[in-house]
């Protein structure tokens, strides 16, 4: 299994579909996902920190499973068949429910969970998305890193199309 981080969310025009991106924590792929928009909601406004004032589903997920005394320790992304991604939700009980990918990332956003990939599955849908500039690293978790990826990423997103991840 491959760690994976969440770069960000994007609306793809003119489709206008949602996408999350991901990348690879000790390695230079990227995996696009396809979303649906609530579930594209959900990611950012986790990633912005926007605590609602009433819980959105996937926060009330997360507060009964906290009610109930367990504990979300990781989601994996299992499998990506004709471009739709399955993942787990993995429990501290050994417990393993199956979930879209989506909503696995956004629940993984809110138990601060760490987000894993098939090797397969990267290897089948992960993209290069840029050579690394080896003379000008990036500072992990700085602003300029960040903003950094996010050109890349807006740079890829301009020539790609959901068909490109066909096989």
């Amino acid at each position: 299994m491959i760690e994976l981080e969440i770069v960000g969310v994007r609306v793809e025009m003119p489709s206008n579909q949602p996408l999350v991106l991901l990348k690879e924590v000790l390695g230079g792929r990227h995996l696009p996902i396809w979303i649906g928009t609530a579930e594209a909601t959900a990611i950012a406004l986790a990633q912005q920190g926007v605590v609602p004032p009433r819980p959105l589903t996937h926060d009330l997920l997360c507060n009964i499973v906290a009610a109930l005394g367990r504990v979300i320790v990781r989601v994996n992304i299992t499998a990506v068949e004709d471009g739709v991604f399955y993942a787990q939700v993995v429990f501290d009980d050994g417990t393993v429910v199956g979930s879209r990918a989506s909503d696995a990332l956004a629940i993984a956003l809110r138990a601060e969970c760490g987000i894993w990939c098939a090797e397969d599955v990267m290897d089948d849908a992960g993209v290069q998305v840029t050579e690394h500039d080896e003379a000008e690293p990036d500072v992990i978790n700085s602003p300029e890193a960040e903003e950094r990826e996010l050109r890349r990423f807006r740079e890829f997103l301009n020539d790609v199309e959901p068909e490109d991840f066909d096989k």
